[in-house]
């Protein structure tokens, strides 16, 4: 099962971002660049934050060998209710 990045929508995360406990897997989203336990933590940046910065930036992917044809940053947004 994939999980969802709370900051870009994208279902591609190999762990959830954070465990029962809460803490971070340190993952990288490979769209949007977050690193669960040091964007957040270590740099103090919301969800929010870095999601307005990322999408004023342009979208553009973190890993861009992992975009996927057709992608549509409406849409994946939509998979954390947030619409543009």
């Amino acid at each position: 099962m994939k999980n969802i990045c709370p900051v870009c929508g994208y279902d591609g995360l190999e762990e959830m971002p954070y465990d029962h406990d809460g803490n971070p897997s340190y993952e990288i989203c490979d769209c949007c660049g977050f690193e669960f336990g040091f964007d957040d933590d270590s740099e103090g940046l919301s969800f929010e934050e870095y999601r307005k910065k990322w999408i004023e930036d342009g979208g553009k992917w973190f890993n861009p060998d992992m975009k996927p044809k057709g992608w549509d940053i409406k849409r994946q947004l939509l998979n954390i209710n947030v619409q543009l």
